[in-house]
């Protein structure tokens, strides 16, 4: 059993790997497009975020029919939709085809993304369920860093085209795994007998909400960090090219730290407490930041990338503990639809706060406060879990 547990963990762990790798396909073809189709800058961003918009809408619907058609059955319609969505894309000659495109594998990737999260909820729930999750999360800066290693070559070799296409290979791949290897765990209720709505009580509703804020700020304060951060780089001297490459570490230490830090916090007891001393930690020191320098300033900005990689993991396991099997699947796409929510909207504050104050440290000082705002989300979650009976 053991085996299979990790076997599953692995084959999700590679599936959605291939949804990073899929993300990345714009911003990496973005420069070849804007030569073949004539695109503006503001055309590619639009494309980026045409893949996490569908999550508003379609993270609660996708959680639901999942619920009463079956996690494994909607996660491959998920994977399926990616693929068809690769291949318009591909075969794409006009920006709204290209949207089009990106639409519909973004709307497959939310489907696969929250039913993802409920099958690896369903095989390590009250077991390694923090490493599990921190294993299945870093996947994602797994796939963007392969995109940002393999997609330019590939780009200027074969065109764009050679990308999308590339990218899409790999997510049928990660359907074949998924329709051959997973299974549904030994004594989960059939999915059958489930109806199309959202059956969670009160206490799943606010600790699942809860939980799924404290996702969302924690990846706005991300890519936040990594987005404005070559600029505190460059003002201190480095060159652009330097500045970026020492930020990418960011993501490059997260793979291997996330599970890590899942496990370690497991093994410690006190999962919570670890969280909560993480997030006080990478609030503090990127509040610090943007007024260090010389060796203060790379200490600082070091510390911050070692604590990044502790909270991902033992934050995806939050739902874990609030939600019941047969209300897994809706309540994933409940937690998921505050994460695109404010992916969405929040990122733009940072970006108003830098051209208001023409300070680069203003989007630094706006990722702690997003950090700051975890702290006291889970202070909530910690009280409300009390509070609110089983």
């Amino acid at each position: 059993m053991i085996q299979n547990r990790w076997l599953i963990l692995f084959v999700l762990f590679l599936a959605r790997t291939t949804l990073a790798l899929q993300f990345q396909t714009v911003a990496s073809a973005g420069p070849f497009l804007i030569t073949a189709l004539a695109l503006d800058y503001a055309s590619i961003g639009l494309l980026i975020g045409l893949h996490s918009l569908p999550g508003v809408a379609i993270a609660i619907p996708g959680g639901v029919i999942g619920q009463r058609y079956g996690a494994k059955r909607v996660a491959l319609i998920g994977l399926a939709l990616m693929v068809v969505g690769g291949l318009i894309m591909g075969w794409s000659r006009s920006f709204a085809a290209l949207a089009v495109g990106r639409t519909v594998l973004g709307i497959g990737a939310v489907l696969f993304n929250v039913l993802a999260t409920k099958m690896v909820t369903d095989w390590f729930v009250g077991r390694e369920i923090a490493t599990a999750m921190g294993v299945l999360v870093s996947s994602w800066p797994l796939g963007i860093a392969l995109g940002l290693i393999g997609f330019g070559p590939l780009g200027m070799a074969y065109g764009w085209s050679a990308i999308v296409h590339v990218s899409t290979l790999c997510v049928l791949a990660g359907f074949a795994l998924v329709a051959l290897f997973y299974r549904e765990p030994p004594g989960m209720p059939p999915a059958g007998p489930a109806k199309l709505r959202l059956d969670l009580d009160r206490r799943e509703w606010t600790l699942v909400c809860i939980a799924g804020t404290i996702w969302a700020l924690f990846n706005v304060a991300y890519i936040v960090m990594i987005s404005f951060g070559p600029e505190l780089f460059t003002q201190r001297g480095f060159s652009l090219t330097q500045a970026s490459f020492i930020v990418s570490l960011v993501g490059w230490t997260l793979i291997p730290a996330i599970p890590l830090a899942g496990f370690v916090a497991e093994r410690s007891g006190r999962p919570k407490l670890v969280l909560f001393s993480a997030f006080a930690i990478v609030a503090v020191v990127m509040a610090i930041l943007p007024f260090a320098d010389g060796v203060a300033f790379l200490a600082a900005f070091a510390a911050i990338v070692l604590a990044l990689g502790v909270p991902p993991g033992l934050i995806m396991a939050l739902p874990a503990q609030a939600l019941r099997p047969e209300t897994r699947s809706g309540g994933m796409g409940v937690y998921y639809t505050w994460y695109y929510a404010g992916m969405a909207v929040l990122p733009g504050g940072a970006g108003l706060a830098r051209d208001l104050t023409a300070s680069a440290a203003a989007p630094i000082l706006f990722a702690a406060a997003m950090i700051a705002l975890c702290i006291a989300c889970l202070l909530v979650f910690i009280a409300a879990e009390r509070r609110l009976p089983r």
